[in-house]
């Protein structure tokens, strides 16, 4: 179900800032609050437990009969560890981790309004509370969101002699020719349909389409005539005429496709904030669109976002709720987010964020995600349907099979994990 975007100020939302927390947790009604947070640091720093330890600081200041204690896993641990506790029932009061469906499923979380105030709930992003909801019923939290845009390689662009911006299908094609022809770049344009994050290239091509993995009920449609259509495009006009590369798109996954661009030899790709400032980092000039469509631009951006959630074991939903309102203000909404080179999830800190001259490279991001498109993370057949595309979607390119076969075989695999659900 898609509902109509709803906006509210900074000076709303201010309105669900987190009060000490009245009659609870004083003297011997101590609480100790566990949460399990994933490391968001790639160099291998200490930021995510700086961010942490500063925000629950200032939290017991407010909330003095509430101590928060934080355990930091890297993102290749922290989804088995938090499902590992929950197995042995010492699930944490929180984790902020990579899904929240199972659990959900499981009636093992609180939901969104028995745990934030009203005015913190209506303020995260519309697609991005759409996107944590279990029929109907919020339990995903959005931590930390990003979105998709098309870039491009400025220096390459003017020595292909290429004016305008890619804005459909054929402008891309038309780009990756001259880029082939007048240029040494080794990826005209890079198509990471290997194993890494497939799901997510697919995505955003299904999207630029005209379709994507769900209809409009919310069931599996991923062979749709659109979305065959669309990679039978890929294959003919992008793939079969030599314009992605030395490396079949199936074996190209997405690190490599990113750490080629920051080198300056990929032409066009489909990037993340993150790529925009590693790239720059090594003198890379980046140009960014909205993703192309067929005949104009895609009809929505894909969204991503990773999520905190409440556990119900412990029963400390109201302490939870106060921790979480904290959570979400502006001022550690943005933190994060700057912290990252990600997106912030509230409608207020997004609207703080595009008026900040320091984030201008980040404006066209900010402007795609209100109205983004995100994966079906809501339905606990996700997992197995994301692996089933990340094995699969590359042999839709290669020669001798064809978009229709192979976008077949996954969405068989996907109605029999749909009717398991």
């Amino acid at each position: 179900m898609k509902r109509p975007f709803i906006g509210l100020t900074a000076a709303v939302a201010a309105l669900g800032t987190t009060v000490a927390l009245s009659g609870c947790g004083t003297g011997s009604d101590r609480v100790t609050l566990k949460l399990v947070a994933a490391d968001y640091d790639v160099a291998g720093g200490e930021s995510t437990k700086t961010y942490w330890a500063d925000l629950t600081a200032a939290f017991e200041a407010k909330n003095p009969g509430i101590e928060v204690e934080v355990q930091i896993e890297s993102w290749n641990d922290v989804d088995r560890k938090v499902a590992e506790m929950v197995e042995a029932g010492e699930a944490p009061d929180i984790a902020q981790i990579g899904a929240y469906a199972d659990y959900a499923a499981a009636d093992k979380l609180y939901s969104a309004d028995q745990l934030l105030s009203i005015p913190v709930q209506s303020n995260f992003l519309g697609p991005l509370t759409e996107a944590g909801e279990q029929k109907l019923t919020q339990y995903g939290l959005p931590f930390a969101a990003s979105t998709r845009l098309l870039f491009y390689n400025k220096e390459l662009f003017a020595e292909a002699g290429i004016e305008d911006e890619p804005k459909t299908w054929a402008d891309l094609e038309e780009a990756a020719r001259q880029l082939k022809a007048g240029t040494d770049a080794a990826y005209p344009f890079a198509l990471p349909l290997g194993p890494e994050e497939a799901q997510a290239e697919t995505m955003m091509w299904l999207l630029s389409g005209g379709d994507g993995y769900t209809d409009a009920v919310d069931k599996y449609a991923i062979d749709s005539q659109r979305n065959i259509d669309t990679f039978a495009w890929l294959k003919d006009h992008l793939v079969e005429e030599g314009l992605t590369g030395p490396v079949a798109p199936g074996k190209l996954n997405r690190k490599d496709a990113f750490a080629a661009f920051t080198r300056g030899e990929v032409g066009m790709l489909n990037g993340h904030p993150s790529l925009m400032q590693a790239a720059e980092k090594k003198g890379i000039e980046v140009g960014k669109v909205a993703l192309p469509g067929r005949d104009g631009e895609a009809k929505a951006s894909m969204g991503v976002a990773d999520w905190i959630m409440g556990f119900k074991e412990n029963g400390h939903r109201e302490e939870i709720g106060a921790f979480l309102d904290f959570v979400f203000t502006d001022k550690n909404v943005l933190d994060f987010a700057d912290q990252n080179d990600l997106l912030p999830v509230t409608v207020s800190a997004s609207e703080a964020m595009e008026l900040t001259p320091a984030h201008k490279d980040l404006k066209a991001f900010l402007q795609e995600l209100p109205g983004s498109v995100l994966p079906p993370v809501g339905k606990t057949s996700w997992a197995a349907v994301s692996e089933s595309i990340k094995k699969n979607i590359g042999k839709a390119v290669e020669p001798g099979t064809t978009p229709a076969s192979v976008l077949g075989r996954i969405a068989r695999e996907a109605d029999v994990a749909e009717a398991a659900e």
